[in-house]
């Protein structure tokens, strides 16, 4: 699929990050859009975004023969009932029969550890990162299917082949979630092959990636961003900074507060390739009908190191090798930094 020109694309988690960025390149090559998040809010800016991007793109005014719909739905993506809301809300939208291109992107952090965290969070962020594209698949995969040629993207991560954030954090619910989508993903290859080869199939693998992931994933699972943490949520705060040794015991909660708003500001504005870039590769992948789509350098040596060693990927001195190649430095970077300024 070279050309998106009026096509009629789905985007989850639309409302910033990789989602939004998606949505606005699509725009400007002259996507139809049917976008969805959490919250309508950010979804509008969204698509604010995408129709300056297709006006700038000359696709919009009454002398163009396309101009791009953008249509908003809030949308909680764990949910199935909600998910196929949103296809029925899409539909009538864009009096659509088809549709061209499925981005499942939606994603939140939350739930590292099996032991220690509570359920319901675990079972949250494994729901909306796993059951969000499982769901989406099921809801939209028939109009994909009735289209003339299709493309569904699934978005995993490096945690999908590589379940840690390093040796003294537990990411168990975010790493299951992305294992399982890239398992669904491959396997969904070969069967559209066998029962529709007019659909294709891409996984997306990103590594540190410039998103609001970390300031949103506190919105998702508790009802506000961090700077308005609760004391029960600060302690469970101070005593995850303690376990990776940060002198915490003694700081203020309003500091604790602070430093875990701040780590989301460093995820986001301190990663080595930004939402807008990663959009462009992905999308790169997709008219070139990549299946696997690996985003940053640092997940392309990720994954080499993993091939190459699969047995030492979880020690500390893999850990350290890797950082020392040059993958993930800055994340790793920016929590020290976090830590020290506790």
């Amino acid at each position: 699929m070279q050309d998106f020109n009026g096509r009629l694309a789905v985007v989850t988690g639309a409302g910033s990050g990789m989602g939004r960025e998606l949505a606005v390149q699509l725009a400007a090559a002259g996507c139809q859009l049917g976008l969805c998040d959490i919250a309508l809010a950010p979804l509008e800016d969204t698509r604010a975004a995408c129709l300056a991007a297709a006006a700038a793109a000359g696709l919009s005014g009454p002398s163009q023969s396309v101009t791009p719909t953008v249509s908003i739905h809030r949308c909680d993506v764990s949910s199935e009932a909600e998910m196929l809301a949103f296809r029925d809300a899409v539909i009538e939208a864009h009096n659509a029969t088809c549709v061209h291109l499925l981005f499942n992107n939606a994603g939140i952090g939350g739930g590292g550890s099996f032991l220690l965290d509570d359920r319901s969070e675990w079972e949250r962020t494994f729901g909306v990162c796993w059951y969000g594209v499982y769901f989406g698949a099921r809801a939209f995969m028939p109009l994909l299917v009735a289209a003339p040629e299709a493309h569904i993207v699934n978005t995993s991560s490096v945690n999908g082949f590589w379940a840690t954030l390093g040796p003294n954090t537990a990411h168990t619910a975010y790493s299951a979630a992305k294992f399982a989508v890239k398992g669904f993903t491959e396997a969904l290859i070969n069967d559209c092959r066998l029962h529709a080869p007019h659909v294709k199939v891409s996984l997306v693998m990103p590594g540190h990636i410039g998103t609001s992931i970390g300031l949103n994933t506190n919105r998702v699972l508790r009802g506000h961003g961090a700077l308005e943490m609760t004391a029960e949520e600060v302690a469970v705060a101070r005593a995850r900074m303690a376990a990776r040794g940060a002198p915490v015991d003694n700081l203020p909660d309003d500091h604790i507060r602070a430093a875990v708003h701040q780590a989301g500001l460093d995820f986001r504005d301190k990663a080595p390739l930004t939402a807008a870039q990663a959009a462009t590769i992905i999308l790169d992948g997709v008219r070139a009908e990549r299946w696997r789509i690996l985003v940053g350098e640092d997940a392309k040596r990720l994954d080499a190191m993993v091939r190459a060693e699969p047995e030492a990927a979880y020690e500390v001195d893999f850990t350290e090798r890797l950082r020392d190649a040059g993958a993930f430095n800055n994340l790793i970077q920016s929590t020290r930094e976090t830590s020290q300024s506790d």
